[in-house]
């Protein structure tokens, strides 16, 4: 897998991609302590409505940006979106009041809806060999998990011998060294799309989603994969501190064993890739993620398992859970890659990020209100009923194309 970082610019790339994950990851622990500064016991408050800003902003955002910048360099793009997330990050230390915090988080994840999928869309381009391009996916899939424990870790060594407010600082320089790595990186020449209205540029992602069955059917793999990462994200915290009344470092083993579980079939996929299509893997790991929901909904309210016996199984269920996810996700840009040309791939990874996270901005305060409101295992039930649907709209999809999910 590590062979693909002999391309020199796809090494740089990936390089940007983590030291601007690990400033995102040290801004969301410096945030969560600011607002603890501004709210005290209403820190919980500030932090739901700034997730809320940051989707709403990668929903309405994304597809906007793509389309307005269209003719501008990528690079360029890309290295812009950096200069501003950095200038927010700088200004973060500064906030007094819970509304500033909304309006500059607004501005840096409107910035990251423009950085994100722009770079997405480059990397087939820099990678054209599917094989390639497949090991850069999982690199990039395990980059994500391990930030989520690497962040908390870099932060909790950091705040012994300094304020969170330095953390800001950390976070400054992440988005700065990835826009100095972005700026050495060697592009491919991409032409330019041809000159369109900006109404076409702003809807043609979502268009092409509604053409193409494969991505129609990713649409409804994003909704199930949206349901349990709500449950796990979500509920986490509540179902170990809460209803089981263990430890926090039980918070973070539940959650690692989530982790654990996304990272292992992340390395396993290119092989897994190199023998199966696309689809098959990809529906193996939707299908089994409503299961899965039922079955923790089982282990967490039948009350027929109890003390180590139930925690264990839930940590099989939640390492289960990553793996399944993992399965859905890795896979899923070399659809769009395939169903996208050089000229209209930004678009339509825009559409995806935007698409992708409308579904969790549903999940998301439904598995907060509705498991506050009935209970975990109910609201376990729901979403899973929920991820039902999208593996149905999924299998239509592939049906109305006269595809079986079995082939490729």
């Amino acid at each position: 897998m590590l062979a693909v970082l002999k391309n020199p610019s796809y090494a740089k790339l990936f390089s940007a991609q983590i030291v601007a994950l690990l400033g995102t990851g040290l801004l969301t622990i410096a945030l969560g302590l600011l607002a603890f500064d501004i709210a005290g016991g209403d820190a919980g408050l500030i932090m739901g409505v700034a997730m809320t800003v940051k989707m709403v902003a990668y929903v309405a955002v994304a597809p906007l940006v793509s389309a307005w910048l269209a003719h501008v360099p990528r690079k360029r793009v890309l290295i812009g979106a950096d200069v501003v997330r950095a200038l927010i990050a700088l200004g973060l230390p500064f906030v007094t009041e819970a509304w500033q915090i909304y309006v500059l988080i607004f501005v840096l994840q409107s910035a990251s809806a423009t950085f994100t999928p722009a770079f997405q869309a480059v990397i087939p381009s820099v990678l054209p060999d599917e094989a390639q391009y497949t090991r850069a996916l999982s690199l990039s899939r395990l980059a994500y998990d391990l930030e989520s424990l690497v962040s908390p870790m870099l932060a909790a060594i950091l705040l012994t011998v300094m304020s969170y407010h330095n953390l800001f600082v950390g976070t400054v320089f992440g988005f700065i060294g990835s826009a100095i790595l972005v700026l050495l990186t060697r592009f491919p020449t991409i032409a330019a799309p041809a000159a369109s209205r900006f109404f076409d540029r702003l809807t043609s992602g979502v268009r092409a989603f509604w053409r193409a069955p494969e991505l129609r059917a990713l649409m409804g793999l994003n909704l199930v994969v949206a349901t349990t990462t709500a449950m796990v994200i979500v509920n986490t915290v509540v179902l170990v501190k809460g209803d089981l009344a263990r430890t926090q470092s039980d918070v973070a083993l539940l959650l690692g064993a989530y982790g654990a579980g996304s990272m292992i079939v992340a390395l396993l996929v290119p092989r897994l890739l190199d023998r199966l299509p696309d689809r098959p893997v990809m529906t193996s790991g939707a299908v089994a993620l409503p299961v899965l929901l039922l079955a923790s909904a089982g282990v967490m309210g039948a009350g027929l398992l109890s003390g180590d016996v139930q925690w264990f199984a839930l940590l099989a269920l939640w390492l289960l859970t990553g793996a399944a996810t993992s399965l859905v996700l890795t896979p899923s840009s070399r659809i769009l890659r395939r169903n996208s040309t050089e000229q209209n791939r930004p678009a339509i990874f825009a559409a995806q990020f935007s698409l992708s996270h409308a579904c969790y901005l549903v999940t998301y305060p439904l598995a907060g209100v509705v498991g506050a409101a009935l209970g975990l295992t109910n609201v376990a039930l729901l979403l899973a009923i929920i991820g039902v649907v999208g593996v149905w709209v999924a299998f239509a999809a592939w049906k109305s194309h006269n595809m079986s999910p079995a082939l490729n």
